[in-house]
Order: structure tokens, then sequence, then C-alpha cells
């Protein structure tokens, strides 16, 4: 099924859709203003899958588990150390 609208555009976006179908991309205005739409559509379902799965890495993130401020010191300490022998940096 179809539905008519009027709708507004910009100029530029007026002079962008004819001009791709004088150049063969398109068969009509309207084409043009269907792939848009269908793009822009596609693109929220991308974002929108995206945002799920962000928010529900960061629920198991939150879940734990947790390294206590005490221990990642510990751990950083213990990065910088083997680093420092590394590079020969030990003093």
């Amino acid at each position: 099924m179809t539905v008519k609208m009027s709708i507004s555009l910009t100029d530029q976006q007026a002079a962008y859709a004819p001009r791709q179908v004088e150049e063969g991309r398109f068969p009509s205005t309207s084409a043009v203003i269907q792939q848009a739409l269908e793009a822009k559509r596609r693109e929220d379902e991308e974002y929108e899958a995206w945002r799920a799965g962000f928010f529900e890495e960061l629920k198991r993130r939150a879940e734990g588990p947790y390294v206590s401020a005490e221990e990642f010191g510990v751990m950083v300490e213990e990065m910088l150390e083997e680093e420092r022998a590394r590079l020969g940096l030990e003093g």
C-alpha cells in the first residue's frame, strides 16, 4: 500500500531529489525520498539494537564482580613494576 503525503523540503533538498533522477540514480523523486526514509528507518533500528545491548552490558557489569580500590591499587602497582622492569627503568 502507498500513501500520498504533502511534505516541505528545503531549497537544497528540493534541488537534490530531481538531480538524482536526472542522473539516473532513481526513477522518481518519490523513490529518492522513499530510499532516504528507508535508510533512516534502518539506522534507527540499528541504533536501538546497539542501545539495548549497551544498557544490557551496563547492567551485567553493575551486577559484579568488583575489585576493591585497595586491590586495584596493588594490581596497578604490580603492572607498573613489571613495565619498569621490561623497560629497564628499575633503579
